[in-house]
């Protein structure tokens, strides 16, 4: 008996749209050597072909209607989605076999990566004609493709999309305020607890201020205060509110006539203090300074300066100038008589310009005639012969012609007219050499005073 052996064939098949894969076998006890009788008109020469998830066409030389006699071809195909392994073409030969294997493996595209801060679904996972829709979390927008598709190739279409942080972070300010400067400053201090800020992606966020910190001094008026905030995508965010500091301030105090005044602080701000003081010849009469309140009331009444008592009843020259020292200026006018025409004229200039006067804190001293008739006077105060004489020697004036000298706070001698003056020529003498600047301000604001 000649020898033989068992073929095992395994054909390896895969039904059309099903994704399950089937396996069919046949045996076969041939002689080693024994050839088949050839049948070309046997229709099942070979197994009918098939081919799962894909397509089997033939071409037998019987005809259509013959897909497994001896001699068919066959072309395999596999459906979308599916990529053909083995023989793309097979024939069915003479041993009852075909010439080989085919199969159709699914194709896959490869998984796609999460995106941070986002997510994505897909129709059919990654098989081939999926689509995959990408979504952000709240506050991120999607950056490139929505949705990417697993093409025939097995490659995804498009570019990977990615999530941007599109919510700027929250912050939220404190209310505005108003504070009142405190009592003799201009200032307030002013606090408030800083703000904090949330963003829907960082944890940890770095506020700005813009403006002064809290616990500093703030001035008069109203004060802004900004704070903003980057998240790491550089989406800003920003408040503000306003520290407004109040001065509570009184009416500005007028200065007294023939005085002046020195105040704290800016003059007339809660809590500033001012102090009166009077001119050379004038004393005060009256308190010596007041607050203002918080109500803007001050308290306390005007103090005034008035005319200071002026002895003329003095032995002694030098008694008579120790009062006016450093306090008033002196003019003295002296005339041979009453009735001398240059006396006559300037007393009519003084009278009219009595007031401009004493505005710049001058003492008109009058001296006229001879002994034994002979009369000094301060307005209605009488001199003493002695007081009238020393004046005379001490300043070098004559009786026998009209003259007057002008004295400055120091008692020197500064200036001598021996014709009579008009009042503005004297005022503009004493303005611009006797006057120091302080004076010439206080005259400046009383300049309407004597009109």
């Amino acid at each position: 008996m000649p020898p033989s052996h068992t073929v095992a064939v395994l054909i390896l098949f895969f039904t059309a749209g099903s994704g399950t894969t089937v396996y069919d076998s046949y045996s076969e006890h041939t002689a080693e050597d024994h050839t088949p009788h050839l049948d070309y008109k046997d229709p099942h020469w070979c197994h009918s072909p098939r081919l799962t998830n894909g397509e089997v066409t033939c071409r037998s030389p019987r005809g259509g209607a013959y897909r497994s006699t001896l001699g068919t071809r066959c072309d395999m195909s596999c459906d979308r989605g599916y990529r053909l392994v083995g023989k793309s073409s097979i024939q069915c030969l003479a041993n009852r076999r075909w010439s080989g294997t085919s199969y159709c493996r699914m194709m896959r595209c490869h998984v796609l990566p999460l995106i941070p801060h986002g997510r994505y679904t897909c129709t059919r996972g990654f098989m081939v004609d999926s689509r995959c829709e990408f979504t952000c979390d709240a506050g991120y927008r999607i950056e490139g493709e929505h949705s990417r598709l697993c093409q025939h190739g097995a490659s995804w279409s498009g570019a990977q999309p990615f999530c941007s942080d599109t919510d700027p972070p929250k912050i939220k300010c404190p209310p505005s305020r108003l504070k009142v400067a405190e009592p003799g400053k201009l200032t307030a201090t002013v606090t408030w607890d800083r703000p904090t800020a949330t963003d829907t992606a960082d944890k940890s966020l770095e506020v700005i201020l813009v403006g002064q910190e809290p616990g500093t001094d703030f001035k008069e008026g109203a004060n802004v205060i900004r704070y903003k905030v980057y998240d790491q995508a550089r989406n800003r965010a920003a408040c503000k509110f306003i520290v407004r500091v109040e001065v509570r301030r009184c009416p500005e105090l007028p200065s007294p006539l023939h005085g002046y005044l020195t105040c704290s602080s800016d003059g007339n701000n809660y809590g500033a203090t001012c102090e009166y003081h009077c001119d050379g010849g004038y004393e005060r009469r009256g308190v010596q300074s007041r607050v203002c309140q918080f109500d803007r009331n001050w308290d306390g009444k005007a103090a005034e300066c008035v005319p200071m008592e002026i002895k003329s009843d003095v032995k002694t020259t030098s008694a008579l100038l120790d009062q006016f020292y450093e306090k008033r200026r002196l003019l003295i006018m002296s005339a041979p008589n009453i009735s001398d025409p240059d006396y006559q004229l300037q007393n009519v200039m003084i009278q009219k310009s009595e007031c401009g006067l004493d505005l710049r804190q001058v003492t008109l001293i009058e001296l006229l005639g001879s002994p034994p008739r002979e009369t000094g006077r301060i307005k209605e105060s009488l001199l003493s012969s002695e007081v009238i004489e020393g004046l005379r020697q001490v300043f070098r004036i004559s009786r026998s012609y009209f003259s007057m000298v002008l004295l400055d706070k120091l008692g020197l001698d500064r200036e001598r007219f021996i014709t009579p003056m008009a009042s503005d020529e004297l005022f503009s003498y004493i303005d611009s050499f006797l006057l120091d600047e302080e004076e010439r301000e206080r005259l400046e604001l009383h300049r309407d005073y004597c009109d």
